[in-house]
């Protein structure tokens, strides 16, 4: 009997496109694991290729999105994509194994009817609206991917836009000199056009990839960022009271990204506050692993069903929805920033008692940090 399986074992060779960012999605490193861990009843051959590297693969094998996982033997070729690649394979392989065990046996699957109810044509035509079926999961994640990337560039260029309206209305009411304001616009406009080459090297995605962290003086982007919005508390008479350690130490972090989480949140902060209110910031070295950073206000609160919900791309609370402007995608960045950062992003909060967020920075390590 054993002899009899290890003729009955066939080559199965797998091809993976998929880009180097890619393959740290936990669903294909199980599957990579999978196919050399595992006994699936083949002799796996799985080669990867990056698709930056080898463009051509896309057209010879009619690929519209990546990652994907590609059957070239035994025949006929499949293509595996979308968000559910290794369940797909998973399921496949049993099906692959009853092939291997009938031809094995030397019957035929080309009778006119099957199991008595589907003929060979029918099995033909259910493949066929499997494929179609991946390939439509695949536009649609391709399609989502585009909006949210539009989301966020929309976002990302409304921080240094507001700033540079605000600072001109400053100058207009001779709150601050021409030499202060054309700085202000100036370092706007170099944002833009830093975050205009960042679009073009990734391609409008991935701007996770782009991140520079250095030893970083989280006290010092703090201020940076409360003078940039002073024209909205000081003209409402809101007072932000700052808590900020002398002896804080540096964080690692990249300053354009964190100055970005810094004023979106402030920027919350003072939206939702009422004139005559206060903010306060303050920053904690609990341990030696990461510095903790809280933004309090007294506005109207967050339920707290809403509390977790917040931070998904597009929402936005339907208590303030109508009297705020926004594409609701300014905590969804935060979050994005945090987490790539490697810290973590959270909101403590009651209804008509206000809304602290809280977010950890990893703490620079003298000895150096990948």
């Amino acid at each position: 009997m054993d002899g009899v399986k290890a003729n009955q074992r066939q080559q199965l060779q797998l091809l993976l496109v998929a880009a180097r960012h890619q393959l740290s999605r936990s669903d294909l490193r199980s599957m990579i694991q999978f196919l050399e861990n595992e006994d699936c009843g083949f002799d796996v051959t799985l080669q990867m290729a990056d698709p930056s590297e080898q463009p051509e693969l896309l057209e010879l094998h009619r690929l519209v999105a990546t990652p994907a996982l590609i059957k070239l033997s035994p025949t006929p070729k499949q293509v595996f994509a979308g968000s559910s690649i290794f369940q797909q394979l998973q399921n496949w392989i049993t099906r692959w194994q009853q092939d291997i065990v009938v031809t094995g046996l030397g019957l035929s699957l080309r009778p006119t009817e099957l199991d008595g109810s589907r003929t060979q044509r029918e099995l033909q035509l259910e493949d066929q609206l499997l494929v179609l079926r991946q390939e439509n999961e695949t536009l649609i994640d391709r399609l989502n991917a585009q909006e949210r990337t539009l989301r966020m560039v929309a976002h990302e260029l409304r921080t240094p836009l507001t700033a540079a309206v605000l600072a001109l209305q400053s100058q207009q009411l001779g709150q601050i000199n021409i030499e202060h304001f054309q700085d202000v616009v100036k370092r706007r406009l170099d944002e833009i056009e830093l975050l205009s080459k960042d679009l073009l090297e990734v391609k409008s995605t991935r701007w996770e990839d782009l991140f520079n962290p250095q030893n970083l003086d989280l006290g010092n982007i703090t201020a940076e960022a409360i003078l940039e919005l002073e024209k909205l508390w000081l003209d409402r008479n809101i007072e932000i009271h700052t808590d900020i350690p002398s002896d804080l130490p540096k964080v690692f972090a990249d300053q354009r990204r964190m100055r970005q989480v810094l004023l979106n949140l402030l920027e919350n902060a003072l939206k939702f506050t009422e004139d005559g209110g206060q903010v306060s910031l303050s920053m904690l070295h609990r341990t030696s692993q990461w510095v903790q950073v809280s933004i309090c206000d007294n506005g109207p609160g967050i339920p707290e069903d809403e509390q977790e919900r917040i931070f998904l791309d597009r929402v936005r609370l339907p208590q303030t929805s109508v009297t705020t402007s926004g594409f609701g995608v300014g905590l969804s960045v935060c979050r994005r920033i945090v987490e790539v950062h490697g810290g973590k992003i959270w909101v403590v909060s009651e209804p008509d008692k206000g809304a602290c967020f809280y977010l950890t920075v990893p703490v620079w390590q003298r000895n150096g940090q990948e």
